[in-house]
């Protein structure tokens, strides 16, 4: 097993280079010149431009700017702001919290009501209950999120009024749960369609039928036998779709205007803050190579035939 991880974490390696290299050119080599785009219609003179460019090493050439960029990283630092003079580390600091805590409960109604749902339809497969929940789910599916946040707001807070339209500066809980609903609906459709049908198709198994057979009870043959191995495709979605609610939050976020890593993105792309957006990038693929090597690992608690050398 240590082997095993070791080598994942080195082969974490090239992917994290590639991955933050591409963004760090789509941000600094492609758009054009950050600081001339800053000053926008106004006039300002070549030497305080070149000045500007000096001082954050925009002057270097890309290659040079990409590897400063990885050893400042290693040190802590993800840069500075060109527009506000703040610190990159700061700027997430203040945004991330709020974005981990909608992930988090967006993750966990996910997990909860997605396997649920898919146990119970793929138990009774082409049951009334199952093309009920395959309806449900291909209209999550289809439905964009901001209509569906939208609808949301619409229904439960302006014409129920149990919730709020938008969440405070500092949200509580409960203000985020409504958002966390809307973030996790794709995730839950695809969560419950994945459960039904690994569910569907292990209940025929031999093995369910050898449980069966010995006169198991048939909630140690559902909790244990079924699910152990109904579950693997389900843990690999979900430890891609941790990353995925925590970067797929601009659009929730600003709907509901919580001031979190979506609105930042949004925020840092319109004023071509580069350093921001890399920085934020950046914590999303560790976050998936983190969640990636975590899945594989559990793999071999929930299959006991897969052994790592």
């Amino acid at each position: 097993m240590g082997r095993y991880v070791a080598r994942r974490l080195l082969q974490m390696i090239p992917v994290f280079i590639g991955s933050t290299l591409l963004v760090f050119l789509m941000m600094y080599a492609l758009p054009g010149d950050p600081v001339r785009a800053l000053a926008g219609e106004q006039h300002v003179d070549a030497s305080q431009i070149a000045a500007l460019k000096a001082e954050y090493g925009l002057d270097q050439p890309i290659w040079q700017q990409y590897l400063n960029y990885l050893g400042n990283l290693f040190q802590g630092d993800f840069g500075t702001q060109i527009g506000t003079q703040r610190p990159v580390a700061e700027v997430i600091a203040d945004a991330y919290p709020i974005t981990v805590r909608l992930a988090i409960f967006a993750f966990v109604f996910t997990v909860v009501a997605g396997i649920s749902l898919g146990i119970i339809a793929g138990l009774k497969a082409e049951s009334l209950r199952d093309r009920g929940l395959l309806g449900l789910t291909l209209v999550l599916i289809s439905m964009p999120s901001f209509v569906l946040g939208f609808l949301v707001q619409y229904f439960f807070a302006f014409q129920l009024g149990i919730a709020k339209p938008n969440v405070s500066l500092e949200p509580t809980n409960g203000e985020l749960i409504m958002p966390a609903i809307v973030l996790a609906s794709l995730s839950l459709a695809y969560v419950a369609r994945l459960t039904r049908t690994s569910v569907a198709e292990n209940i025929r198994a031999d093995y369910i039928r050898t449980a069966v057979a010995k006169g198991l009870p048939r909630r140690r043959i559902v909790g244990i036998h079924l699910m152990r191995n109904s579950l693997i495709p389900v843990v690999t979605f979900l430890g891609t779709d941790i990353g995925a609610l925590m970067g797929g939050a601009i659009v929730t976020e600003g709907i509901f205007n919580i001031k979190g890593v979506g609105s930042l993105v949004f925020e840092a792309l319109s004023k071509r803050e580069g350093a921001t957006v890399v920085g934020i990038v950046t914590l999303l693929v560790i976050v998936y190579l983190v969640c990636s090597l975590l899945v594989d690992l559990l793999y071999a608690v929930l299959d006991p035939r897969i052994r790592y050398a």
